[in-house]
């Protein structure tokens, strides 16, 4: 039984995602009643968090084994002996598998509340305590020591310093106040550590906050998966086009033994500077990152010579990565989105630029991996389609590994190239509790296909550059 509703969409949007979901080639496959199943299904997963919490293992500076046996002593310690498996993906050696815990039921709601806003809320589902910029809202008398009820505010109306909200809020668990009500609104911009220590999670998960951080980078499933299908070899020049806040850029160099070089663009500078932090922190010397704008990447003139540094000369690296900014509909937990359908579909033409100047920087026989955080039909399986009609020296590649499902029909693709595609569609699995008593007898194989399947929602495609796009066609 689904413990929260789903998803809060404004209707345009709703009715957006449908038609891409419920088009004419999916409901002559599957029937209306059907697809109208499985979108509502998605819908309602979107709003819980992924039945897994999943850690990339940094390679580059101790085995999986090693760091596998430290994080287990980890998480004994933070649930006082509670034995949680920890398991190996079998597809994808560098990753790490640990189940999360609920929705657990039977948490007694306490008199004294807090409210966060929904980012945080969402933090929360997914292991975090709650940190004090998230806090919108605390109960008039409460003091540090206190045992509180946590509640989000996905609608975002509460007002920051109440001392009530009666508004629509979901319970998210119990927690101990490490400040009192007036030292967390006194103003102070120096508060940003924990407000709330949580000790009753609804859903029980590992925090990460300064765990093991040189050797595990916290990183959802899918995400994982998209360095592996590039396929850096040691030696090479690879781009990562949109590469904030650098998982897969890290994720790319340790794949490639930190040998070659990789290059990080974003056009934001604070971001870049996460980058070259999370490099830092590695241990991984292969990464330059600038901060500069991808669409502006390809040097059209070739008498300035930028020694190394954006804008690049044509057919300049031997794969690339295009993460593209989307309208992140993927993510989860999201309980609400007020994004309107201007906003939703603002992504395209931009999504289609990057990947203008991807082509061109390629060399020829390279490869462009091109993947999103969202699961409309617009950003993903039509930027595909337009993408070979555009690019006539670009080919669709099988993926390796291949855990996700196949791509979505009504982008005109063939049955053949839809294969060849990954879509993470939660909404493939059905909404269950999970507790201990069901960990200790489930299969391993079972867990691992839960994993695949029930996180966020992602789409990857992989191309080859057949030949140059400096040939001219006869």
């Amino acid at each position: 039984m689904s413990v929260f509703p789903k998803i809060s969409l404004r209707l345009e949007v709703e009715n957006y995602l449908k038609a891409g979901f419920m088009n004419k080639e999916v409901v002559s496959a599957l029937g209306k009643q059907e697809a109208e199943r499985k979108f509502e299904a998605l819908l309602r997963r979107l709003s819980h968090p992924p039945s897994f919490t999943t850690v990339r293992v940094n390679t580059h500076l101790a085995s999986v084994q090693h760091v596998k046996n430290l994080l287990f002593d980890e998480l004994q310690k933070q649930f006082n002996g509670l034995s949680f498996p920890v398991l190996q993906h079998p597809e994808l050696q560098d990753v790490l598998l640990i189940p999360v815990i609920g929705p657990r039921k039977n948490i007694k709601q306490q008199h004294c509340e807090v409210v966060v806003g929904a980012q945080c809320g969402s933090a929360v589902l997914r292991g975090a305590h709650v940190y004090v910029p998230g806090i919108v809202s605390a109960s008039k008398f409460m003091k540090a020591g206190d045992v509180v009820s946590i509640y989000s505010d996905i609608k975002g109306k509460c007002k920051k310093g109440a001392k009530e909200f009666d508004g629509t809020k979901i319970f998210l668990g119990n927690g101990i106040s490490e400040l009192s009500r007036r030292e967390i609104f006194s103003g102070l911009p120096e508060l940003k550590g924990i407000g709330v220590r949580m000790t009753e999670p609804v859903y029980l998960s590992p925090s990460f906050d300064n765990v093991l951080p040189s050797y595990l980078f916290l990183q959802n499933l899918p995400s994982a998966v998209v360095a592996h299908v590039l396929n850096p070899q040691p030696g090479e020049r690879i781009l990562d086009l949109c590469a904030a806040p650098g998982g897969k850029t890290t994720h790319i160099a340790a794949l490639m033994q930190d040998q070659g070089e990789v290059i990080a663009l974003d056009k934001i500078s604070n971001k870049v500077e996460k980058i070259k932090q999370n490099a830092l922190l590695l241990g991984l010397n292969s990464i330059r990152a600038f901060c500069f704008d991808g669409t502006k990447a390809l040097k059209l003139d070739v008498v300035k010579d930028t020694e190394g540094e954006p804008p690049f000369l044509p057919e300049s690296f031997d794969r690339i990565l295009l993460d593209a900014p989307c309208s992140g509909m993927g993510q989860r937990p999201n309980m609400a989105c007020t994004w309107t359908l201007k906003e939703v579909t603002s992504y395209l033409p931009l999504q289609r630029k990057l990947f203008t100047v991807a082509v061109q920087l390629l060399k020829p026989g390279g490869v462009l991996v091109y993947s999103t955080c969202t699961i409309t039909l617009a950003e993903n399986e039509e930027q595909v389609a337009w993408a070979l009609r555009t690019f006539p020296c670009l080919q669709l590649q099988h993926q390796e590994p291949h855990v996700g499902g196949e791509g979505m029909m009504g982008a005109g693709l063939s049955l053949e190239q839809l294969k060849q595609l990954q879509r993470f569609d939660p909404s493939v699995v059905r909404s269950q509790n999970t507790d201990m008593d069901s960990l200790r007898d489930a299969r391993i194989e079972d867990m691992v296909w839960l994993a695949n399947k029930d996180c966020i929602g992602f789409f990857i495609a992989k191309f080859i550059k057949c030949k140059s796009t400096q040939e001219k066609d006869p």
